[in-house]
C-alpha cells in the first residue's frame, strides 16, 4: 500500500523537481496524485512500497535538513546585501496588492466589531 511521502501543499516546484530526482536516484517506486479541482487536495508524492518508505523517509529528512541551511544562508546573504524583501519593497512593487490587503484587514475588523456596537458594548 502506497505511504504519502510529501504532500504537495505550498512546495516549490525546485522541491518537488529535487525530491522525484532524490527518489529516482535511489530507485524508490513512487507516484503522484494530482491536485484537486476544487482545492481539497494539494496532491502528493507517495511511495509505491512499503518495504521502501523508512529510507525514502530518511533521504527526505537528509534532503529538507540541508535544503532548510542552504535556503536560511540564502536568506541571511540576501539580508546582509540588502536585497532581501521587506515590507517597503512589497509595497513600491505591489501597491495595488498592499492596499487591499489593509482594506480587507480593516473592513475585518469592522465586521468583527460590528455585534459589540450593535448591542451597546462600545
Amino acid at each position: 500500500m502506497a505511504r504519502l511521502l510529501l504532500n504537495l501543499r505550498h512546495v516549490p516546484e525546485d522541491e518537488a523537481d529535487d525530491v522525484r530526482a532524490m527518489l529516482d536516484e535511489a530507485r524508490i517506486a513512487f507516484h503522484e496524485t494530482p491536485p484537486s479541482m476544487w482545492g481539497i487536495s494539494a496532491g502528493g508524492i507517495h511511495v509505491s512500497e512499503n518495504a521502501d518508505f523508512e529510507r525514502a523517509r530518511r533521504l527526505m529528512d537528509d534532503y529538507q535538513a540541508r535544503r532548510a541551511a542552504r535556503v536560511r544562508a540564502e536568506h541571511e546573504a540576501a539580508v546582509r546585501d540588502g536585497t532581501a524583501g521587506t515590507f517597503w519593497t512589497v509595497l513600491r512593487d505591489e501597491p495595488v496588492r498592499v492596499v487591499l490587503t489593509v482594506l480587507a484587514i480593516v473592513l475585518l475588523l469592522g465586521l468583527m466589531a460590528l455585534p459589540m456596537v450593535l448591542l451597546g458594548g462600545g
